[in-house]
């Protein structure tokens, strides 16, 4: 049986909150004690609900979906919540008894969702899919947090590096990076962020919307500290160079041709998954070359391939920027820029937003927010909104046909990575 075409058809991203962000409510807030941030649950059913509501014209009753997976890594350390393909039925009754799992692969763990249900709906095996994404991480303190997400490293190897565990692994890359090539320096790095914080200050969702930073402000100073203790990596990461501690929920509707049909829905409403690739690493071992992202570069070589397409014929891309040195190395493993050279291409505004490929445009992880089980799931949202005219003040102005998305768990050690289609 030939494989079965996939669309995207609605979805729905919550606002991300955390620190910095004036709805979040924390104990220097003004309603601190009167109201409550939305709980885990919370945030899952809103994306939920609203995802349903966004499939279509007249929205997508629950009771046509055929499955359901759910993205998030680590509940069960931030809210002693595990089992959370069952938690759907919160959302409406009708999930009840429907095949729903929760999976699990680090920061990627939302795009491995989204993988498992554009296979089953590729099989035949459903017609109508959701996948929501969630995390909530404020629950703990950041340096408690920092020790939960450590989890994702080789934990007995890895987390003794700092007690910042991936904001020191990647400041590794990035001092490996800089010793590497003599024409990159860490202000280099400034640009990316000084990107990212103008676009999410467009993007009313975006965890650090009302916060503006500059590429002066991104250099170091008594606000922007090199807050690592490894002395070694220290010079090489500050706080704004960091993807934000972020709650929030994503969710999509997806389906094949039947379930469009089933559904009442037109195709020209849709977004086509074109290709949606995976590939892991070895969580044991490091890299051969520090300054080289190898999963990220061989999954998505493996999507252009089957597509038949290069990254000159894409017009939008969501990259994994948990940090800022992290987009640098997927502009080169995406094929956007030499090795070497990866900071040019946002010095050159290629990836702004009136660029050739912008790249991150509702603020990517620094900026829009990092609630790392949704992440993987609101890459993909966006390419939609982009691609249907959704993003408001961030919309860029040429519709584009082609979008692609890398979502990344751990240090390069599971990539999900997807070409996205306007229909």
């Amino acid at each position: 049986m030939a494989s079965r075409r996939v669309f995207v058809v609605g979805g729905h991203t919550t606002r991300f909150l955390g620190k910095g962000n004036p709805h979040f409510i924390w104990k220097k807030h003004p309603d601190f004690g009167k109201r409550d941030n939305p709980s885990l649950r919370d945030m899952l059913v809103e994306s939920v609900q609203g995802a349903l509501k966004a499939a279509g014209p007249k929205g997508l009753p629950a009771a046509l979906l055929d499955r359901c997976y759910v993205g998030n890594f680590a509940a069960e350390l931030f809210n002693q919540q595990g089992h959370l393909g069952s938690a759907l039925s919160a959302a409406d009754s009708a999930f009840m008894y429907k095949p729903s799992m929760r999976i699990e692969g680090a920061c990627a763990s939302g795009g491995l969702a989204m993988m498992a249900a554009v296979d089953g709906l590729r099989g035949g095996s459903s017609d109508l899919a959701l996948v929501a994404g969630v995390e909530q991480q404020t629950s703990a303190s950041s340096r408690a947090g920092a020790l939960f997400l450590a989890r994702a490293a080789d934990f007995p190897r890895q987390a003794g590096i700092d007690d910042f565990t991936f904001p020191c692994l990647l400041a590794r890359r990035t001092k490996h990076y800089a010793n590497k090539f003599s024409d990159f320096q860490m202000d280099d790095l400034n640009l990316i962020v000084e990107k990212a914080y103008s676009n999410g200050n467009k993007n009313p969702n975006a965890h650090m919307h009302a916060v503006k930073i500059n590429y002066d402000k991104a250099k170091v100073s008594d606000r922007n500290p090199n807050f690592l203790s490894n002395e070694e990596f220290k010079p090489y990461c500050r706080l704004t160079d960091c993807s934000q501690v972020s709650d929030g929920a994503s969710a999509l509707i997806l389906a094949n041709e039947d379930g469009l049909r089933k559904a009442g829905i037109d195709i020209s409403s849709c977004a086509e998954i074109l290709q949606c690739e995976a590939g892991c690493g070895n969580l044991y071992e490091d890299p051969a070359d520090f300054t080289v992202m190898d999963a990220a570069k061989a999954v998505v070589a493996r999507v252009y391939e089957k597509a038949g397409v290069s990254v000159n014929d894409v017009n939008v891309a969501e990259v994994h920027d948990c940090f800022s040195i992290a987009e640098v190395l997927m502009y080169e493993a995406m094929g956007l820029a030499e090795h070497g050279k990866g900071a040019n291409v946002c010095k050159e505004g290629i990836t702004h937003l009136e660029g050739r490929l912008p790249v991150n445009t509702g603020g990517g992880l620094i900026s829009f927010g990092h609630p790392v089980g949704a992440t993987g799931v609101k890459q993909v949202h966006e390419i939609f909104r982009q691609m249907k005219g959704q993003c408001g003040d961030y919309q860029i102005k040429n519709q584009p046909e082609l979008g692609l998305t890398v979502n990344m768990g751990g240090d390069d050690k599971t990539i999900v990575s997807m070409l996205i289609k306007n229909c």
